[in-house]
């Protein structure tokens, strides 16, 4: 039988998010006036690719090696496109999300290990939210990060608000916070002047750039920042139910409307993490300040290095923003995977509170173990994580995406099928060079 037939198919994850009412197909209505869901999905996608994780790659890219890691960016953010386009395809195509097409097609123990996969990025990406907002409090306010990791516990009380506002409302907000964070970055670039031939050349791909100290580990840590596992799951329960009961056709307009979308927003994503690393670069790497190695450093130099408090204050707002945008997100993927998986569906604000004591213990157990200097690199290893997590998620979306049998018509074409295998077998390798170096380095 068919995914979208199946008696699961009628639950929503998306549903019990903002009550279901902005996603939940209505028979009588046409696609074509139920277009508009197709605006919001990628941003909602996007916004993950801003979290504070990306702003400590970036930022230790940029100071430490200058523009020779663009490339990295521009690498993930091109994957990134390609992969939630499959996602995006796969949830119309099938009216099943990825969480659920994993349960449908794999046994049970293949199945618990995706999900366990799943939520370990999950928590990884939400501890890299908690350490961002805690140390945007601190940046703000003079907040020890102690306190602010534990203020970062109350931003369930805002989902919990949320809930029955339905998902448009969550849409504006993010938008809100994805247009602070831009404008703050426009301002900030502003203030530097980057070597347009250096930046020109970082985006050409550079072998010898990695062989660099400390290069692979923080270009594995970009990778993991941009193509995030539980964005694909989040985009294809997006769009999941918005085709429902619509013929072919509709359903080609609807995968090309959703690709726009896809493309528009993670380009501006993609904008902000190269604004980030030029800003690091062109103010602390050229300045000859290459030791930058945190947010909070970078935070404290901006104002002597450019002579400009504003410049300070404006990256704190923005990275304030970045964790409180990534909570939305963080948030709605992990109800998804939950139901997707294992059919369990908690309230709203059961399912935020778990996670979010799940990611403060190891953020509050670093910093208490090796100091509120080790943000910084907590950050950067929480990416990594996902990183290593990345193929996991990977792998069954290209093989669902590139199954006839499953998507008919939606099926992948062949050359855009090679190049998402091709994308897999590179994080996959680069992954398992990491762990073999890092043994190897172990005393």
């Amino acid at each position: 039988m068919p995914p979208s037939s199946s008696p699961g198919a009628a639950t929503s994850p998306s549903q019990p998010i903002a009550a279901g009412k902005a996603l939940e197909p209505q028979r009588e209505i046409s696609l074509f006036r139920r277009m508009p869901v197709f605006a919001g999905p990628g941003l909602l996608v996007a916004v993950g690719y801003m979290d504070p994780g990306n702003w400590a790659t970036d930022i230790e890219a940029g100071a430490r090696f200058g523009y020779q890691l663009l490339f990295v960016i521009l690498f993930s953010s091109l994957a990134a496109i390609l992969l939630q386009t499959l996602a995006m395809r796969l949830g119309i195509a099938t009216g099943r999300d990825l969480a659920q097409a994993c349960r449908d097609h794999f046994g049970r123990r293949t199945g618990i290990t995706l999900f366990a996969l799943a939520e370990i990025a999950i928590i990884a990406t939400d501890m890299a939210e908690v350490l961002g907002a805690a140390l945007a409090f601190k940046l703000l306010f003079g907040f020890p990060l102690v306190i602010g990791i534990l203020l970062t516990g109350f931003d369930t009380l805002i989902v919990l608000g949320l809930r029955g506002h339905g998902v448009r409302r969550i849409e504006a907000i993010v938008l809100g916070l994805v247009s602070t964070i831009l404008l703050c970055f426009v301002i900030e670039l502003a203030f530097v002047r980057p070597d347009v031939p250096a930046m020109l050349r970082g985006f050409v791909p550079s072998s010898s750039v990695l062989g660099q100290p400390g290069a692979l580990f923080l270009a594995i840590g970009i990778v993991g920042a941009t193509v995030m596992p539980h964005n694909l799951y989040l985009h294809s329960a997006l769009v999941r139910d918005a085709a429902a009961d619509a013929d072919d056709g509709s359903r080609h307009q609807a995968v090309r409307r959703g690709t726009r979308d896809t493309v528009w927003s993670l380009s501006i994503a993609a904008a902000v993490q190269v604004a980030i690393l030029l800003v690091a670069a062109g103010i602390f790497h050229d300045s000859g300040h290459s030791d930058i190695g945190d947010i909070e450093q970078a935070h404290r130099m901006l104002a002597p290095l450019t002579g400009a408090t504003a410049a300070a204050l404006l990256f704190a707002i923005a990275l304030f923003a970045s964790g409180q945008s990534s909570t939305f997100t963080g948030t709605i993927a992990g109800q998804i995977v939950l139901e997707g998986f294992l059919k369990l569906r908690l309230p709203l604000w059961q399912q935020r509170l778990l996670t979010r004591m799940l990611a403060i213990l190891p953020a509050m157990i670093g910093v208490l173990l090796l100091g509120e200097g080790s943000v910084g690199e907590l950050l950067v290893l929480s990416q990594v994580v996902l990183s290593v997590q990345l193929p996991f998620a990977i792998l069954p979306l290209i093989r669902f995406t590139s199954d006839r049998k499953l998507m008919g018509a939606f099926v992948t074409p062949r050359p855009l099928a090679i190049l998402a295998w091709a994308i897999f077998f590179l994080i996959g390798t680069a992954n398992i060079w990491l762990v073999a170096s890092m043994m190897i380095a172990m005393p």
